[in-house]
């Protein structure tokens, strides 16, 4: 799987370097045997943010960009979305994706993150609770996002972001893109048409194993 996200990932046409960040000698060897990069990092970190502080930290540019191993039917594309606001807009610190439920069953189910996002573009909340909490249907549903799990940071909001405390909400959420709404530092969410599915659990693996062998369609 480590190799199909690596691919994906090295296809985007904004990237200047994929590397793979982890504890784990036999994916850092994978990885070096189908030709990519890897690094190994400290074994200590709780989250997968404090893991790409690490390696950031010894890199020498302004955005880095965190994709998770487990998101094998990545759209290449969907990089290019998500690092594009940085150019515009100097201020901005993290970058994210959501896209729009269409599937209200996704709305339960606590391995699709949820997120509500204000007038200006900017992440409010994320949780793994259906939200917004609508009281009364028939008045007309709002607009619902499920939160597509990509992040680009300023390097330097990066390295803050990781020096900080685990925070209640994130905890509580296992969420930690919440640890920097609790301390203040704004997430921008664009809006992305590109499909995207994480393993997160066996039947997942199975779905995404099905697909990676269905023919392309013409």
């Amino acid at each position: 799987m480590i190799e199909h996200v690596y691919r994906r990932v090295a296809a985007s046409r904004i990237l200047s370097e994929v590397i793979v960040a982890t504890d784990d000698l036999r994916i850092a060897t994978r990885v070096h045997d189908f030709g990519g990069k890897a690094r190994l990092t400290r074994a200590t970190h709780t989250t997968g943010t404090d893991r790409l502080a690490e390696v950031a930290a010894s890199l020498d540019c302004d955005i880095v960009v965190n994709v998770q191993g487990d998101e094998p039917l990545l759209d290449p594309r969907s990089i290019d979305e998500l690092v594009a606001p940085f150019a515009s807009d100097r201020s901005l610190q993290i970058t994210t994706l959501f896209r729009r439920i269409h599937d209200l069953a996704e709305l339960s189910n606590p391995n699709v993150t949820k997120v509500v996002i204000d007038r200006a573009g900017f992440a409010l909340y994320f949780s793994r609770s259906p939200i917004p909490y609508v009281r009364n249907p028939p008045g007309g549903w709002p607009p619902l996002y499920r939160h597509i799990g990509l992040y680009a940071y300023r390097r330097s909001a990066l390295l803050v972001l990781a020096a900080l405390e685990p925070t209640p909400l994130e905890r509580a959420e296992s969420l930690e893109q919440l640890r920097a709404l609790e301390h203040g530092i704004r997430i921008k969410a664009v809006e992305t048409e590109y499909e995207s599915f994480g393993v997160d659990t066996p039947e997942d693996l199975e779905q995404v194993r099905r697909l990676l062998t269905m023919p392309a369609s013409s």
